[in-house]
């Protein structure tokens, strides 16, 4: 009367499958469409999040639909209107292409089955959707990659409480495995070098080499936050890789948002600072961002450009993200096979034809116990009833031979005394 199927389920689920591993590649995630529409709940869904604002909740939700919701979807609606790409958004088309590299990257060296799916944490397609995905393909083991290359709490931490909450929901749960972080990994490093270099071999050197990270309000790295300390690693291990003396490159914060302090340096107070001091040529790359975005695209490529050439600047350019690069794709699949660790075996490795006969030979013994009923008592009820019936039989035979035992008897005693009868009276005679 009361149950209630709290849990998503797989009644469908067919025995004998053959295990497959999952990689679920996290992102931040983008609006639908660049529209006022589009925007509103997008942006809902992302400043209601308890690890990106952490202001008491009952004012932040008055601030928020009273102050923000009612004009800035439309702002926003603009800027994403500027970078869209024809085809959508493309921070969700260039990770698609990551998704599409890494696949086959894993696919020609693996021989255990696996399969990619995308996740955001905010829009769509959504984390649910993408763990759905990996379930719908088998995979009962995954591992969770995080696409920011710096740990952050309203990064990474949003992103994993969206996988976490999606998984509340499942009845059967994976195993799970996570990939956080990678902002000091040599290949990593390697790569964000080779796309410098490529720029500055074809075109020259600027001035001043511009890092710009995303920013987190300050208190975040007062209350233990890392990222503010990855992303100064990163930009450090950059700098030594190039070899560019301290005074030519800068690590700065970006996409501040309300009146609170954030993490300092900004980039657009550095870049208006640069150009009124005389710098002239400015190069701008943006590490935390495995793929380009809203923020680099339209406030670093549009709104910063135009900060630093109206200041009396005269060479800006933006280096794009890492995105599909093959160096990039080439460490992220290193990386992601060393985190799978013992979970996958390589071509020569694996065992294709055993794995399927082992399948097959589980699917035919769950089939045969399948077909055998069930019973609330095991079966040894009916066990119980077949003995007792056999054991009254027994009784019953055995009550019936022991009467016929006692007829023979008189039957034999009757023919005894009547022969003994016979005896007497021959004597007496």
């Amino acid at each position: 009367m009361f149950e209630q199927n709290l849990f998503d389920g797989e009644p469908d689920f067919e025995h004998g499958e053959i295990p497959a591993v999952g990689i679920l590649l996290a992102i931040l995630g983008t609006p639908e469409a660049p529209t006022e529409e589009a925007l509103r709940p997008y942006l809902r869904q992302f400043l209601s999040d308890r690890r990106v604002i952490e202001i008491w909740p009952p004012a932040w939700k008055l601030i928020l639909e009273a102050f923000i919701l009612p004009s800035r979807p439309a702002k926003s609606a603009e800027a994403y209107a500027s970078m869209w790409a024809e085809d959508g958004s493309p921070l969700l088309l260039i990770s698609k292409e990551q998704q599409a590299g890494l696949a086959r990257r894993l696919g020609e060296r693996l021989g255990t089955p696996i399969h990619f799916a995308l996740g955001s944490t905010y829009g769509e397609p959504s984390m649910a959707a993408g763990l759905e995905a990996l379930r719908d393909k088998g995979c009962r083991r995954i591992l969770f990659v995080s696409m920011f290359p710096q740990y952050s709490s309203t990064s990474t931490g949003a992103a994993f409480d969206a996988g976490m909450r999606a998984l509340m929901r499942w009845r059967w749960l994976p195993e799970l495995r996570t990939l956080t972080r990678w902002h000091d990994k040599p290949g990593y490093i390697d790569a964000l070098a080779n796309s410098v270099r490529e720029l500055w071999d074809a075109e020259g050197e600027p001035e001043k080499l511009v890092m710009s990270f995303h920013g987190v309000p300050q208190r975040y790295l007062e209350d233990g936050d890392p990222y503010h300390c990855q992303c100064l690693k990163t930009g450090r291990l950059l700098a030594e890789r190039l070899g560019l003396p301290r005074d030519r490159w800068v690590v700065c914060f970006q996409s501040l948002f309300g009146r609170e302090e954030w993490i300092k340096p900004y980039t657009d107070e550095t870049l208006k600072a640069m150009a009124k001091a005389g710098i002239k040529k400015v190069d701008v790359i943006c590490p935390g961002f495995s793929a380009d975005c809203l923020e680099t695209l339209e406030e670093i490529e549009e709104e910063n450009r135009e900060y630093f050439l109206h200041g009396g600047g005269e060479q800006f350019r933006y280096i794009p993200a890492l995105n599909a690069r093959d160096d990039h794709l080439d460490f992220l699949a290193d990386l992601i096979e060393q985190n799978l660790g013992e979970w996958v075996a390589d071509r020569d490795g694996y065992d294709v034809a055993g794995a399927t006969r082992e399948a097959a030979v589980s699917k035919q013994q769950a089939d045969a116990l399948l077909a055998c009923p069930a019973h609330a008592d095991g079966g040894y009820g009916a066990l119980a009833a077949k003995q007792a019936a056999e054991q009254a039989e027994h009784q019953k035979a055995k009550g019936s031979a022991g009467r016929v035992a006692v007829l023979v008897g008189l039957i034999v005693a009757g023919l005894i005394a009547l022969v003994v009868g016979a005896r007497d009276d021959r004597d007496q005679e």
